[in-house]
């Protein structure tokens, strides 16, 4: 008989090794730098995560975006805030990118800096010196003046609203030259030096108008700026009417103390704005936002309210694709899917866990391929009972409900390969930090061990691991038949469906960001 241990069979002789360990210190597969950056860039808040502090993340980036070209990091940004919907990350790799010999920054600036908000978070990441510099610099100055002269009075009273650093110190930072009186005007008094009322615009003249008197008409200004006056069950009602859609749907609690539901009609009003297909797609609102708004609207909020929220779920998730043939959704409900998805911030943790997307994002793959078959697993493999016909909110809520345990990948695939079940594509939307099927370094991953048994049966079955939060590592290494994807945007959707109808193949992901033009 010749020497198995030479001779070795398919199973152990095309799998690759494992070249790295996870956070758990298991063996995993390291991702390609750009891979790595691409998962931090639209799962990284820079916050502390169940495995890794908010400095670590930070010193990842920093060392991955050296491995990259200025043109490929400039593309993550623009990835990163304009499909992954992310607010620190992308203006973090603009910071590493002013600092490179490349115009690719000032390409990517105005695709990123979309918002007073941003570009205040811009300029803080600059003075922080934690990518290099401790001031803007002559290119970043630039770009920041170029912003704001771009701005409309809009944008800049919303951009006044928050601090550290606030739109009065950027604009005395940079000293941008204003074009016009009014802009002039505008620049002095957001600033409080002396200005000249009659040069300010309209709608600044009728914020000052309203702080004087309250009988004047409510401005149409962000409400942050006028909740220190005295305001009535009336100037809540304009509040909320003039207010944009992703306002309206963090403050339904704060309308109901204000008596606005009482007045005839409003809340119906108020319902179909937020179930306006329009507004959500211009809102880039995540689902698992909707979700939490939706557990957290206490009883004085109507019925119709909370129902336009489980319409606007609907909507949000459109993108989510029908797929053909036989479906495995495997969402983790291990214990560190427990932590916040967003990581821990000192004062204003998210109350969303991983586990809360992790269940959401399941439940609405479910609704749009019914006969997808669920499989969580922690230790092994949970038992649940889904309602198909039930509302993505319900069946969100009991994945989430489960929660516990150690973290194993492997489970689900262990349980199809000894099944000899019919699989087309697997759908793993976890933390991938897989501990208690380790084995010894060097040898292949047990994710890559079941799924090689899987693909003894089922040759055409492909595997996508979806991970939701930033790390560097995998338990199954890319190829033709694996996807490794991070995120939690509908944007993961739409590179699912791509791979699974064989349109970008493994590298759909990358090529995505690649083909982005700056």
């Amino acid at each position: 008989m010749v020497n198995k241990s030479i001779f070795k069979t398919y199973l152990g002789n095309l799998l690759p090794g494992t070249d790295t360990k996870n956070h758990e210190a298991a063996p995993a597969y390291q991702l390609t730098p750009r891979e790595a950056l691409a998962q931090y860039a639209v799962t990284g808040t820079f916050n502390g995560t169940f495995y890794a502090g908010g400095a670590e993340q930070l010193d990842a980036v920093k060392a991955l975006a050296l491995q990259v070209e200025p043109e490929f990091l400039a593309r993550v940004a623009v990835y990163a805030a304009e499909q992954g919907h992310m607010k620190d990350m992308p203006v973090t790799l603009l910071a590493m990118l002013s600092s490179l010999q490349s115009d690719a920054f000032a390409r990517a600036f105005p695709r990123v800096v979309k918002s007073g908000k941003m570009l205040r978070g811009f300029v803080q990441v600059m003075r922080s010196g934690a990518t290099g510099r401790k001031s803007l610099g002559t290119r970043p100055k630039k770009v920041v003046q170029a912003w704001l002269e771009r701005a409309s009075t809009e944008q800049i009273l919303r951009a006044m609203v928050g601090n550290d650093p606030s739109l009065a110190d950027v604009i005395r930072m940079v000293h941008p030259k204003p074009a016009t009186e009014e802009r002039k005007a505008l620049y002095a008094w957001a600033i409080g030096k002396p200005y000249n009322y009659a040069a300010l615009p309209e709608l600044v003249k009728s914020l000052e108008a309203f702080r004087r008197d309250q009988t004047c008409p409510v401005p149409d200004v962000p409400f942050q700026m006028l909740t220190s006056l005295p305001l009535t069950r009336e100037h809540w009602v304009e509040i909320a009417r003039k207010g944009g859609w992703q306002m309206a749907r963090q403050n339904l609690n704060t309308f109901a103390r204000n008596g606005v539901f009482e007045v005839r009609g409003f809340a119906e009003a108020l319902a179909a704005r937020l179930a306006d297909p329009e507004e959500i797609r211009k809102a880039k609102v995540f689902p698992y936002q909707l979700m939490m708004a939706w557990k957290m609207v206490d009883g004085q909020v109507p019925d119709v309210v909370r129902d336009a929220l489980q319409d606007a779920m609907d909507i949000a998730i459109a993108n989510v694709p029908s797929l053909t043939g036989n479906v495995v959704l495997c969402p983790d409900v291990s214990g560190s899917m427990g932590s916040p998805v967003t990581g821990h911030r000192k004062g204003a943790t998210s109350s969303v866990r991983c586990i809360d997307v992790a269940g959401l994002m399941t439940a609405a793959f479910l609704q749009r391929n019914p006969k997808a078959r669920v499989l969580p697993f922690e230790n092994d493999v949970v038992h649940v009972s889904l309602n198909k016909r039930d509302s993505v909110m319900t069946n969100a809520d009991k994945l989430a409900k489960i929660g516990g345990g150690g973290t194993n990948c492997s489970a689900p695939l262990k349980r199809l390969a000894n099944e000899k079940a019919k699989v087309d594509l697997v759908v793993f939307i976890s933390d991938n930090e897989s501990w208690v099927d380790a084995r010894k370094d060097g040898q292949p991953t047990a994710v890559m061990t079941e799924w090689a048994r899987i693909k003894g049966n089922n040759p055409a079955a492909k595997l996508v691991c979806l991970d939701i939060q930033p790390h560097a590592t995998t338990q199954a290494t890319t190829r033709e038949d694996v996807l490794n994807i991070g995120g939690f945007s509908d944007a993961v959707y739409g590179v699912i469906a791509a791979f699974a109808a064989d349109t970008n193949g493994s590298n759909g992901w990358v090529k995505a960001i690649e083909a982005i033009e700056l």
